[in-house]
């Protein structure tokens, strides 16, 4: 068996979820993401790599191709489409120990042609820095935000803004933080009402949620044009 008997590639996924194939590389050596990059270069496809550390990066025989963000351990392989504007999702990270994920979202966004804005330290140990973004904020119609610890933001959030909030509850965090467990506890039984909540530390994820919302958003848009 080679190792491009391994996998298989998704590439009816857009038309049929409206979201691109995406390379989780956790757990995959680099042969084998090596094998992966080769087919979609074949078939003149791109692809974002998600969980790719730089150690393995340093390791694919592609690698010199990949656009890399070592904070987000993301890539892109050939050419997405261009980014758009403005903005219509928030990534809202309470500390700049949550960047990682909510960069992770950022580049998952633009990976599918969408723009995004971050807020970053915006956590309510000191809230004065949430309220003196909140207009900037709310001027976005998605909202993802990313905290750890007690994860508090996103019920703070969820009940100052009228937009979609996607809660990411991140492993920051230490002792009965429980590696994002608390957080995860904390958003899922968030008396704010409305909230979505993902798995921890899943930016990836929430932005594929806010993708949906738009891409709803915009079906709906097309059918009353018509």
């Amino acid at each position: 068996m080679s190792v491009a008997d391994e996998f298989t590639l998704d590439f009816a996924r857009p038309e049929r979820i409206g979201l691109e194939e995406a390379i989780f590389c956790a757990g995959k050596s680099p042969e084998q993401i090596d094998a992966i990059l080769v087919a979609a270069g074949d078939r003149g496809a791109s692809l974002l790599l998600t969980r790719l550390d730089p150690e393995k990066c340093s390791r694919l025989g592609a690698a010199a191709r990949l656009d890399y963000c070592p904070v987000s351990r993301t890539a892109v392989f050939g050419q997405p489409p261009a980014v758009a504007g403005p903005a219509r999702v928030a990534v809202v990270a309470a500390g700049t120990s949550d960047v990682p994920v909510a960069r992770e979202t950022l580049r998952t966004l633009g990976y599918a042609g969408h723009a995004a804005t971050l807020f970053a330290d915006v956590g309510v140990a000191g809230l004065w820095r949430l309220t003196t973004r909140l207009e900037e904020i709310r001027a976005h119609p998605v909202v993802i935000v990313a905290a750890g610890m007690d994860a508090a933001l996103p019920s703070v959030v969820g009940g100052l803004v009228a937009g979609a909030v996607i809660a990411v509850p991140t492993s920051v965090g230490y002792g009965v933080a429980a590696g994002g467990r608390t957080a995860l506890d904390a958003v899922l039984a968030s008396c704010a009402p409305g909230i979505t909540v993902v798995n921890i530390d899943n930016g990836y994820g929430a932005a594929c949620a806010a993708l949906r919302l738009l891409n709803a958003a915009s079906r709906l848009a097309q059918e009353v044009e018509r």
